[in-house]
């Protein structure tokens, strides 16, 4: 959506009413800024994952095999005995896990 169709949206929102003087004043200084406004869906949404994607490495000091799962660990939170035990139930229920690891251990840098 375009900024200019965002701000004919909050002009709509603040005639009905919806929309206070201060609250339209605020949400249109912060689409001309370019910041997106909470619970938007623009490209911009997709930043953090993007930057969190961007950090994932293998981990060299939790490390198993080749170091995926530390390094999944580092960037989501979870455990890496979690991680394990997912590509673990991966390989045994769909195969699929290994494949994953697989390429996860080839293209993901080292630490």
């Amino acid at each position: 959506m375009s900024v200019a169709e965002e701000l004919h949206k909050l002009a709509e929102l603040h005639e009905r009413g919806v929309l206070s003087d201060a609250e339209f004043a605020q949400a249109k200084a912060r689409l001309l800024s370019g910041e997106a406004a909470p619970g938007a869906s623009t490209s911009a949404g997709f930043a953090p994952a993007a930057n969190g994607l961007n950090e994932l490495r293998r981990s060299r000091e939790d490390r198993w095999l080749g170091g995926v799962c530390g390094g999944l660990s580092r960037i989501t939170g979870l455990d890496s005995w979690v991680w394990r035990l997912l590509f673990t139930l991966l390989v045994l229920c769909v195969g699929t896990g290994l494949f994953v690891y697989l390429l996860l251990w080839i293209f993901v840098p080292q630490d």
